[in-house]
């Protein structure tokens, strides 16, 4: 926890600037609030809401649905702050209030989580630890899960990091995906 409040608080302060701006060309260059907040199950089944810088417009009505490539609900600004993974920086406020962790199994939408359990029933156990700005499965993959064996193996890698937790394993995942973001793995 306490990596995670230093780092959380050490990226917010200096990067105060450019999450401005950030929030400025969003709003500017779509209607609709700046900010996108949706419901996550977090530690222990806990639902959420875990922020986004908005990346889509805001008039889209569709319920839960994974983003296709290429997908007309992103705006241009989007695009760009979802492929450098910019969008995730507001998620540090998840982690400030407890709700989050820096590393550990993305959270998942709560209608995603009733679908995988069904198909998987062990697929609660990845809420033993709070869910994270970024993880193993992030890391290594990189992209949504499209097929009951993509889950499984992205619940392989969350598996991993829960039964290994440690420092050295979260700055590891930490310094890899500073490595994915300017490499701009992220889904456009």
């Amino acid at each position: 926890r306490t990596l995670d409040l230093f780092v959380s608080v050490t990226v917010l302060l200096v990067g105060l600037p450019v999450w401005l701006l950030l929030a400025a060309i969003v709003k500017l260059t779509s209607s609709g609030p700046v900010f996108f907040r949706q419901p996550r199950v977090g530690r222990n089944g806990q639902v959420f809401k875990m922020v986004k810088f908005r990346s889509m417009y805001s008039d889209d009505k569709r319920g839960p649905t994974w983003t296709a490539s290429n997908d007309p609900r992103v705006t241009p600004i989007g695009r760009f702050i979802r492929k450098t993974h910019l969008d995730e920086i507001p998620q540090l406020w998840n982690v400030l209030v407890g709700e989050m962790s820096l590393v550990g199994p993305r959270p998942e939408q709560p209608y995603y989580v009733e679908k995988f359990t069904e198909m998987l029933p062990y697929y609660r156990r990845r809420h033993k630890v709070r869910p994270g700005i970024t993880g193993w499965w992030q890391v290594k993959a990189r992209s949504n899960p499209e097929s009951l064996q993509e889950i499984e193996t992205r619940l392989r890698y969350d598996f991993f990091y829960i039964e290994n937790i440690s420092f050295k394993l979260d700055v590891e995942i930490l310094v890899r995906t500073i490595f994915v973001m300017l490499q701009g793995h992220g889904r456009a």
